[in-house]
């Protein structure tokens, strides 16, 4: 009988503490984001491959990814690490959004970056569709390099530098306060 509790005793308390263990939140969970989420607090969200993102004043704890020919547009988001697309289609980050990292959008398509709030670098490397970076407060620099297809850089404030260098077309720009320098074809920006 004593036997018989005892081992009811452990397979309770091993269900138990086996519970505890499971119930444990697991790090940085990543979302695959497919069409549209709104309101959500999420840790990373990445766009697959050929994926369409939509994210409607989504607070992200970690970064965003966008692969391969995906689309992100993030309006009115609030991220507290990096907004990141790398042979991405198309990514927008607009509206109110704030980066408490940097946005980085090399060798893809488009790139759209306005009215929001940058809080380290804009960095805007070997795409080859349109690029624009307007009307944002940015809190390290703006880098365009190497861009194809034109870009547009108007009415930001930049706590750093504004460079840009070997885009073709020449970007245009104007009413630009930049903390550091200006240089290159955004010299006169």
């Amino acid at each position: 009988m004593n036997k018989i509790k005892l081992t009811l005793a452990g397979t309770v308390l091993g269900t138990v503490v086996g519970g505890l263990a499971v119930a444990t939140p697991a790090f940085a969970e990543e979302r695959a984001c497919r069409g549209t989420i709104r309101a959500a607090t999420l840790d990373n969200v990445r766009v697959p491959a050929g994926a369409t993102c939509t994210l409607l004043g989504t607070r992200v704890k970690g970064t965003i990814k966008v692969e391969r020919n995906a689309i992100l547009v993030a309006r009115k988001v609030n991220v507290e690490g990096n907004v990141q697309g790398e042979g991405a289609r198309a990514v927008s980050v607009v509206g109110g959004s704030i980066v408490r990292g940097g946005v980085q959008v090399k060798q893809g398509g488009a790139a759209t970056v306005t009215s929001s709030r940058i809080n380290a670098d804009i960095q805007l490397d070997a795409n080859r569709r349109y690029l624009r970076v307007n009307n944002n407060r940015v809190g390290g620099s703006i880098q365009v390099i190497g861009n194809h297809h034109g870009a547009q850089i108007h009415r930001n404030s930049v706590k750093g530098n504004l460079q840009c260098k070997e885009n073709h077309p020449k970007p245009t720009g104007s009413r630009n306060s930049v903390g550091g320098n200006k240089e290159d074809q955004c010299r006169g920006f």
